[in-house]
């Protein structure tokens, strides 16, 4: 960590918080989820920073990875619990942040997620485990009512990377990382009303490379050109252009190349909150870049 890096950081978690709040107020009932995600994506964009990831708008029982699709006719609804997260980077160094929208009576599911996210941020310094983290998440929204859920965690971020050490689990665990001035990191937790774990649905919008090999399809060729300036952050099945592009992914993600991210959900008719901030540890404590 030096100072042109933190600064890049700094810059990031500003607009990736003035641009979470904006996409926030944009989800009212009757709004169209491809306009506010194609709206924010551009405002991005014009202000001359990175889109890290494509927008998460997941709604409901979805806990993440759902995004706008290509011609997407979806409208938020009254009762709606929406989750927006909203990465931004500025040469590669990322603000990952989330909150959560509240289209019905669902305010202490949303205040679950918000005050684990509090209470971590609370703990962040240097010496403190990652497993401590977990611990107090837990506990916050078991007290009220809810489950944390397990299989998702936060995760360490570093130039152009999403998801690296340290993990930063959602329930109580023993040890852990350890952490240490300079690490980055977003702390993400997600409260349910359902049973905790969220499995892999049908819908995949969102991918990313994971190698670089040639592919003899043309369509994937095509495919390959439009995400080489991601450099492995992932990119939204909306964002490509040309005919056949679909078999272009099918091609690549059997050959190793891309991945895919499907819609993670809990049970049918359960309610998923998230609240998520970057975090940059310092001497004694942490800077929430996102807050």
């Amino acid at each position: 960590m030096n100072d042109d890096i933190y600064s890049a950081y700094m810059e990031a978690g500003a607009l990736a918080k003035r641009f979470r709040e904006e996409a926030a107020a944009m989800v009212v009932p009757g709004a169209s989820i491809l306009e506010l995600v194609d709206t924010i994506e551009q405002a991005i964009l014009d202000e001359g920073a990175g889109i890290a990831f494509p927008l998460n708008i997941s709604i409901n029982e979805d806990a993440a990875h759902d995004t706008a699709g290509p011609g997407d006719e979806r409208l938020f609804a009254e009762g709606d619990v929406v989750k927006v997260d909203l990465g931004v980077h500025i040469d590669g160094y990322v603000a990952d942040t989330a909150q959560t929208v509240d289209l019905g009576d669902n305010a202490l599911l949303v205040e679950a997620s918000r005050e684990a996210l509090n209470a971590a941020i609370a703990m962040v310094r240097p010496g403190v485990t990652s497993g401590e983290l977990g611990t107090v998440i837990q506990h916050e929204i078991e007290a009220r009512g809810f489950r944390p859920v397990a299989n998702l965690t936060g995760h360490g971020l570093s130039q152009y990377y999403l998801h690296g050490d340290p993990m930063i689990p959602n329930v109580a665990m023993a040890g852990g990382a350890v952490f240490e001035e300079g690490m980055v990191f977003a702390v993400e937790p997600f409260a349910s009303s359902g049973t905790g774990v969220v499995s892999d649905g049908t819908r995949t919008l969102i991918y990313s490379q994971t190698a670089n090999r040639g592919v003899r399809l043309a369509s994937a060729k095509r495919v390959m050109n439009q995400i080489r300036d991601r450099r492995s952050l992932p990119f939204s099945r909306r964002w490509l252009t040309g005919d056949k592009i679909d078999l272009a992914l099918s091609t690549l993600k059997r050959s190793g190349v891309v991945r895919g991210y499907p819609v993670l959900h809990d049970i049918p008719g359960s309610l998923v909150s998230q609240a998520e901030h970057t975090l940059i540890v310092t001497e004694d404590g942490c800077v929430a870049t996102t807050l």
